[in-house]
């Protein structure tokens, strides 16, 4: 019989490390030279998953900020003065969310706040970033639909990953489609994406279905799946859930006869797979860490340098790191470490991402983006398809 904490240790390892670094990084501040310690940090609140298992997600993040801040630092800071990260883990609950986040507003007088992960946590934490006017960096892609002058988002939207993807997969593999997600909002409205693409491309979904976190045993599911008949699986279950349901996917046969694309896949989930069940797996990103381009090789070695040889250099890294920069470039435009005008500075400019130039839209602050097809071969993402600069909708529209 498959044992599903084969899925948990591929994600304990990394939460250690984090934690032990993590705690250290929040109670010294992250360097800087000696002329800037001389003033009072620019406090940061970084909010990820570092427990409840999304936490190799979570640390994912925490490496993508901090890899922003040490640079920042490193060069002198802004104005003399250093910034400083507080860490908190929301354990991947809503309500833990939003008293983490009143914490790092009222307690740690954080001047803004990088995270979290899940939509239901962003969410959660949403009426109070407004009440207290305190910026949210949100950097995973996510459903669409957020306006707020307070939220700030580097995300792949459905508009820029489903659109293009459901249509590649339709004409590569099939135009049948079973949809599994995690049971809360952003599995619910990606699919809602993948349907109204399939639909318009030809295609037909023969099933669609929610989980709840934690569940071990998915034997129903991958029946259900196979007496479908589909072509293609769209997964979005997210975590530790999506490995075990990986697995048993695989020990069943299905990729033998379903093409697997995961939304939401990158190198984070590679370790805890085999090289037989995470082969041929396709996605759609916005990074990936093989691109033969001049910028994804040296943020490639950046990270290397930083995290050492064998970390994993993500999506989601590359999403924390370059959205963390925007925050930089903005506190320096700005001129001051002041909340409302940091949010009307961090907009209407390009920055070099790991895979080409980008820029966060004034009108609802996100973010026009690179977008690839990959495919995963030998353990690595391999590029199928580069779409170049994809561009969304307003989400303030109306």
């Amino acid at each position: 019989m498959w044992n599903h904490r084969t899925a948990d240790r591929a994600f304990s390892a990394s939460r250690r490390r984090l934690l032990q670094s993590a705690a250290g990084a929040a109670a010294l501040g992250l360097g800087g030279p000696s002329r800037a310690r001389a003033a009072d940090p620019i406090k940061v609140g970084v909010l990820q998953p570092l427990s409840g298992g999304l936490e190799n997600l979570g640390q994912q993040g925490v490496q993508g900020t901090r890899l922003a801040i040490e640079e920042a630092n490193e060069a002198g800071g802004v104005r003399g003065r250093r910034f400083e990260l507080v860490i908190a883990d929301d354990k991947t609950d809503p309500k833990t969310a939003v008293e983490r986040t009143r914490e790092l507003i009222q307690r740690d007088k954080v001047i803004a706040i990088f995270g979290p992960v899940t939509s239901a946590n962003r969410d959660a934490i949403r009426p109070t970033v407004e009440r207290f006017k305190t910026p949210l960096f949100y950097a995973t892609d996510y459903e669409g639909g957020v306006c707020s002058r307070y939220i700030v988002c580097y995300s792949g939207l459905p508009e820029q990953w489903v659109s293009p993807f459901v249509p590649f997969l339709k004409q590569s593999y099939g135009d049948s489609f079973y949809m599994f997600g995690s049971d809360y909002v952003w599995p619910r409205k990606m699919n809602e994406a993948v349907r109204k693409a399939a639909e318009q491309a030809g295609g037909r979904i023969v099933g669609e279905e929610y989980t709840p976190f934690g569940v071990k045993d998915f034997t129903s599911t991958v029946r259900k799946i196979e007496q479908s008949g589909a072509k293609v699986l769209v997964l979005d279950v997210v975590g530790a859930d999506a490995i075990t349901f990986v697995k048993q996917f695989v020990a069943a046969g299905g990729k033998a006869k379903t093409k697997l694309a995961w939304l939401g896949y990158s190198e984070n989930y590679i370790p805890g797979l085999t090289r037989d069940e995470s082969e041929s797996i396709v996605t759609v990103a916005n990074f990936i860490s093989t691109l033969d381009k001049p910028e994804a090789k040296a943020f490639v070695a950046k990270v290397k340098k930083r995290f050492g040889e064998d970390a994993i250099v993500s999506n989601t890294v590359d999403a924390h790191y370059m959205l963390t920069r925007f925050f930089i470039e903005g506190v320096k435009r700005a001129g001051a470490a002041d909340r409302e005008k940091i949010i009307d500075s961090v907009t209407g400019f390009q920055l070099q991402s790991g895979n080409g130039m980008v820029r966060l839209r004034p009108e609802d602050r996100h973010a026009d983006l690179n977008v690839v097809i990959a495919e995963t071969k030998n353990q690595r993402q391999v590029l199928l398809k580069d779409l170049g600069f994809v561009k969304a909708q307003s989400q303030c529209k109306g």
